[in-house]
């Protein structure tokens, strides 16, 4: 059965998600649809992408990956669809796969050329549903596009490394149901440059954390202190996804708060890792 995920910044009060499924279903009667989120921030493609970017590999080869984010077409949004990793992914060149696949490149990248096969006035949603009902029921990328060579440029909000290789300067870009805020900054790139060095994690005016714990329970645990002792303690930990993300143990945003509302984190804010 071939699956299509969807990932959009739709949100779940209005039609837009059950009639986006509804043309999916209409185009490919026996697909799957799996929700990665309709809740991405409106127009955020640093989110979406690293939304798309931490679910897609749980799926298996094949699978079709729908992002409507940012999806109006222009001369500088172009619609496109690439093959990564064996799955597809449909999206407007607006950085989002790059910053999916880089450093990689895509195994092949089309830009959509469909539009006009379409009837009149038809959405950016009716090409990428058009598009990936082709490619669910096995049909190839050179069908639906022109071959290119290379996604849009994206260097926005990209981890930077210090020329003395002592830091790395990156940025939160997402902030999840926990109120955990996620960096740029991935695990590959902090080892690579670390060389083993022991280092801070510094935030803010002043905000510091020392070391990366290897979970979120990582604390030294005796007859004196229980995890119990530990709740809303700083921490920062590599997530599931691989990148450094900042929390505080057991937090609640709802209660007795997170990391976004008790340390003033925010999308965008600056975050730094310091080599000793």
């Amino acid at each position: 059965m071939p699956i299509i995920t969807l990932t959009t910044d739709f949100g779940l009060c209005d039609h837009y998600v059950g009639a986006l499924k509804g043309k999916l279903i209409s185009g490919c009667a026996t697909v799957n649809i799996v929700d990665i989120s309709h809740n991405v921030d409106l127009f955020n493609i640093p989110q979406a992408s690293y939304i798309v970017g931490a679910a897609w590999s749980s799926f298996p080869a094949g699978t079709v990956h729908l992002i409507g984010i940012d999806a109006e077409m222009s001369a500088e949004n172009l619609h496109v669809a690439i093959k990564w990793n064996g799955h597809y992914f449909i999206a407007a060149d607006n950085g989002i796969l790059t910053l999916l696949t880089q450093p990689d490149t895509p195994d092949e990248i089309v830009t959509i050329n469909l539009h006009s096969t379409l009837p009149e006035n038809s959405s950016a949603m009716d090409v990428f549903c058009k598009v990936a009902c082709h490619l669910a029921n096995g049909g190839m990328l050179t069908e639906v596009g022109t071959p290119a060579e290379v996604l849009t440029p994206m260097y926005d909000m990209n981890p930077v490394v210090a020329t003395d290789n002592n830091s790395i300067r990156g940025n939160v870009i997402y902030i999840d149901h926990f109120g955990n805020c996620v960096t740029n900054i991935h695990r590959e790139l902090l080892t690579a440059v670390a060389q083993g060095r022991d280092l801070d994690v510094t935030y803010g005016v002043r905000g510091q954390i020392k070391g990366i714990k290897k979970g979120y329970a990582d604390f030294n645990l005796n007859e004196r202190f229980s995890l119990k002792n530990y709740e809303g303690e700083k921490i920062a930990v590599f997530n599931e996804a691989g990148f450094l993300e900042i929390a505080v143990f057991r937090s609640n945003p709802h209660t007795v708060g997170s990391a976004k509302t008790l340390l003033g984190l925010k999308y965008r804010d600056v975050v730094n890792v310091v080599f000793k």
